[in-house]
């Protein structure tokens, strides 16, 4: 449980002490502008790519729905510097699912691979695109089929951003209140089907249907954080501002909790957050003269 006093004085800091701060837990970057942050997640991936074809091996990747800002650059630096795909291989994060644990319509907003075919494979030259037989997409049918595959062989890099409990993938805080988990079991989630925590869907109602709940999908289908974090290294990246301010607080400065699950990447030896100004800063660090009943006294 997160300590009040302590979430206070996190959210207390300016959003231009983060970088350089003393009590930070993890690497962290803060970038200017969303096209900033695209252009540097999409540069820093292909480089990884480059890196690897140069070794002469594959290159295997978990890879997110969003951020949207690095699509664009990404494909364009594939384009411009012809950097082949063929030998990459992509496991995609999570996948939203209706009620009844199915997949959505193919035009559904919440359609993950829908969105990635268009904004992630469909700005790919055809000559460089990664190949479809490399491209893992999650479902309830194929959940065992990419849990076999991705065990084959080491993941070298996880992209990802983060949600409003530092949720990553959809490895949310579960907030049933018959049935707790500790952080030794978010340390072992495995792909699995979920029912979606009630505030990730109250969240992503105010971000993408105007607070319109009943569209928001309640179920998902997820890698667990065993296999996020199996990655050698896990870049996260969030231009979001207000949706996940304070859960990029608690991950810069608190110790692992199960509350927030993003705090786990403290134990990834090469794990970095990288986030907008927007996204760093936070209302407490911008009004001192608030009072919380004593908790800033």
């Amino acid at each position: 449980m997160i300590d009040k006093k302590s979430l206070y004085k996190w959210c207390s800091v300016k959003a231009g002490a983060l970088a350089g701060h003393p009590d930070l837990r993890i690497r962290f970057r803060i970038v200017d502008t969303p096209g900033r942050m695209g252009e540097l997640m999409a540069r820093e991936f292909c480089d990884e790519i480059k890196a690897a074809a140069a070794a002469g091996r594959q290159f295997r990747a978990i890879v997110p729905c969003g951020p949207k800002s690095w699509y664009e650059p990404f494909a364009r630096i594939v384009n411009a510097e012809r950097i082949s795909m063929k030998r990459v291989i992509i496991f995609h994060m999570d996948e939203c699912l209706d009620w009844e644990g199915r997949e959505l319509a193919k035009r559904d907003p919440y359609n993950f691979r829908s969105f990635m075919e268009t904004n992630f494979y469909g700005g790919i030259d055809g000559e460089l695109a990664v190949p479809a037989e490399n491209r893992h997409y999650l479902s309830p049918a194929t959940m065992e089929k990419v849990r076999v595959k991705i065990s084959e062989a080491p993941v070298d890099i996880t992209l990802g951003g983060f949600g409003q409990d530092g949720h990553i993938a959809y490895n949310q805080s579960r907030r049933h209140p018959y049935s707790r988990i500790t952080l030794d079991d978010l340390r072992k989630s495995s792909i699995r089907v979920q029912e979606n925590s009630l505030d990730t869907i109250i969240a992503l109602s105010h971000r993408s249907y105007g607070a319109a709940y009943q569209f928001v999908p309640p179920m998902s289908v997820t890698l667990g954080l065993k296999e996020c974090l199996s990655a050698k290294k896990v870049r996260l990246f969030s231009d979001t501002g207000a949706w996940k301010q304070t859960a990029l607080r608690v991950a810069l400065f608190s110790e692992p909790d199960a509350e927030y699950p993003i705090t786990l990447l403290q134990e990834h030896p090469d794990a970095i957050i990288t986030a907008t100004y927007e996204t760093a800063a936070h209302p407490i660090s911008e009004n001192p003269e608030w009072e919380f009943g004593g908790v800033n006294a």
